[in-house]
């Protein structure tokens, strides 16, 4: 099965506003060029999916922009990658889920309650480390390889 990314999303300090370019370079050295957190080992990048995403915004009962999460990309039509060790094809990039990406406290002041409803089933999507680097745009396919 393979899936599509159909949002690309980073920011170049803490709390900034989320820029979504529609191709970005990512490395282990530095996440998704340009995005602040990307140089955190284990959690270059974070994905979230199209379906989590929506699942959360209907349990919340507001439909809020994707970026609201502010993961760094979001995907559609994947299943099976919400686990440890998952390795992910994101283009010609090389992924591995190194953790569920809980919701934090900026969610609540994003919307109140939207950490709630990013709580079951892993919604908030997952952190990732980089394996293989290399530039990625919209519309890449995405796939879980490994594990």
């Amino acid at each position: 099965m393979s899936g599509r990314l159909i949002g690309i999303a980073r920011r170049d300090k803490p709390r900034a506003p989320m820029e979504t370019p529609s191709r970005v370079q990512i490395s282990y050295d530095a996440g998704l060029e340009g995005d602040c957190r990307g140089r955190t080992p284990d959690r270059n990048v974070t994905i979230i999916s199209r379906e989590d995403w929506e699942a959360a915004c209907c349990a919340h009962g507001r439909d809020l922009p994707w970026v609201t999460r502010r993961a760094n990309l979001l995907i559609e039509g994947l299943t099976g990658f919400k686990h440890v060790g998952a390795q992910l094809k994101v283009g010609s990039v090389l992924l591995e889920v190194t953790e569920e990406n809980p919701p934090c406290r900026v969610m609540d002041i994003q919307s109140h309650g939207l950490r709630a409803a990013l709580q079951p089933d892993w919604r908030g999507g997952v952190a990732c480390r980089v394996l293989q680097d290399g530039e990625i745009a919209l519309g890449d396919a995405v796939a879980v390889v490994g594990r």
